[in-house]
């Protein structure tokens, strides 16, 4: 385990998990809008 892995661990502990799958749904989120903005204004 990297550093950073386990100073998330330690900081956040059982936290960390849900936080991280929080964060990735976040950020698929706000990149499928950006793409389909891009699309739509590339389109138009």
């Amino acid at each position: 385990m990297s550093v950073l892995e386990k100073f998330v661990w330690d900081v956040l502990d059982y936290a960390a998990m849900p936080l991280i799958f929080l964060l990735g749904f976040v950020g698929v989120s706000v990149g499928a809008c950006l793409i389909l903005m891009w699309l739509d204004k590339r389109r138009g």
